[in-house]
């Protein structure tokens, strides 16, 4: 680097001294820069994403600490990271129209849905309503950048039938006990998987889960479902404490994955399209409203934060709709 520099300076200095003078320049440069240590400057790119990079840590470390899943905090992580490689700019900096023209890019370039946007709105959101809370910034430039719109799709619960088909797909029952487990709790399956044989309470048929954000609640399950999960515990030989293990050995325990796989593979088998654990769930909610449970005690059942994710589930069967327009209009 002191060479580099050294000539950096005799080009500046071409013209303008004899060479004898340039000899003098040369001895005089290495006798005083000898004692110094020199090293290339850091462009003001790289200041500034390490200034943002630093921010982001810290925000990440303030997610974990508030009790968000890893899942969510790696999706945090890359979501804002993959801003921050797009912008180059300093955070005090970014303006409310720096913010549209990258969502609006990032929908054209790569196709994505107006519900992947909205996350993405959501998330620089939460990331700079942090900043403007720690006094990084005056004021989010998210503020004015409003809830993306995006069409209400109404998924569709399994029916009496289609679950029962699903019953006498089962040829394992383990697999049985899991369908019954996920149609008469509405667990989560991320909440399943957790589950060990000791957290099941035969007496009250019921189980404590630990849901989002390590929230702790209790789940109940019907009288169809002990008898299976009774059968399934008694024909396993394993030692294992999961209460739902792989069949062959080492019979470890199921994860997320292997789950989904097997509704899709009994799905297939019983030519019932989407069969996965969150239509368990939804399936649950959807007969709890349709029944008469309150609003309330639905949201506690499903372990929901918010009431307006509970009412999601009370538009998805509208025969409700249809039996009382019969009764009261005619």
């Amino acid at each position: 680097m002191k060479e580099k520099l050294m000539k950096e300076i005799q080009q500046a200095m071409n013209g303008k001294l004899s060479d004898r003078q340039k000899e003098q320049l040369v001895t005089a440069m290495r006798s005083c820069l000898q004692k110094y240590q020199i090293s290339e400057p850091v462009s003001p790119v790289e200041n500034t994403q390490e200034a943002n990079n630093r921010l982001l840590t810290m925000f990440i470390s303030a997610k974990q600490i508030e009790g968000c899943s890893g899942k969510t905090v790696i999706y945090y992580q890359e979501t804002i990271g993959r801003f921050f490689a797009w912008i180059k700019k300093e955070i005090t900096l970014i303006d409310t129209d720096d913010l549209r023209l990258y969502l609006a890019e990032y929908q054209q370039e790569r196709n994505v849905s107006k519900v992947t946007i909205d996350n993405i709105r959501r998330i620089l959101s939460s990331f700079f309503a942090w900043l403007e809370d720690e006094d990084y910034i005056v004021k989010s430039p998210v503020r004015r950048i409003h809830r993306i719109k995006t069409a209400k799709i109404i998924k569709e619960a399994f029916t009496d039938e289609t679950i029962e088909v699903l019953r006498d797909t089962c040829s394992e029952v383990r697999n049985l006990a899991m369908v019954e487990l996920l149609a008469s709790s509405g667990m989560r399956v991320g909440e399943l998987v957790k589950l060990n044989r000791t957290d099941i309470n035969f007496n009250e048929r019921s189980c404590i889960v630990f849901g989002k954000g390590s929230s702790e609640r209790e789940v109940y399950f019907d009288a169809r479902t002990k008898i299976h999960l009774w059968q399934y515990l008694n024909s396993r030989t394993d030692d294992n404490p999961a209460l739902f293990v792989s069949l062959r050995s080492p019979h470890k325990r199921l994860e997320i994955g292997g789950v989904e796989f097997l509704l899709r593979k009994l799905g297939r088998i019983a030519a019932i399209e989407n069969v996965h654990p969150h239509r368990f769930r939804r399936t649950l909610a959807t007969r709890a409203i349709d029944k008469g449970m309150p609003i309330e005690q639905v949201q506690r059942l499903l372990g929901h934060k918010k009431i307006d994710t509970t009412m999601c589930y009370a538009l998805v069967n509208q025969s409700n709709v249809k039996i009382a327009h019969r009764r009261y209009v005619g």
